[in-house]
């Protein structure tokens, strides 16, 4: 059981650097409509999902029903977007949180 928690330490971990390295690098950011535009042009992916967070960061996330793919990205209040992580193999899900007291 210590493994498996040591684990997913180490995942979140690795999750939180990734994340303020794509703050930090500037070849990964540019202003949200080009952003939008490469995703949507390129990848075909369209929004799926937004929520805010830390400072007033918009965090997005861009798949594509078709292909699969999609995108993770953090626009900050300056309006530049910063890609955050990108994969393949997506899926939308609608599950709903276990009630409280009965498991996950």
């Amino acid at each position: 059981m210590k493994n498996v928690l040591f684990a997913l330490s180490l995942g979140f971990g690795g999750l939180i650097w990734a994340t303020q390295n794509a703050y930090a690098q500037a070849a990964q950011c540019a202003e949200r409509s080009m952003v939008i535009e490469r995703l949507q042009s390129k990848y075909g992916e369209s929004r799926q999902s937004i929520g805010l967070g830390q400072n007033n960061a918009v965090v997005e996330v861009y798949a594509s029903q078709n292909s699969g793919t999609w995108t993770i990205i953090v626009t900050m209040p300056n309006g530049q977007s910063c890609l955050v992580a990108s994969g393949e193999s997506y899926e939308h899900l609608a599950e709903q949180a276990p009630k409280p007291g009965q498991g996950a």
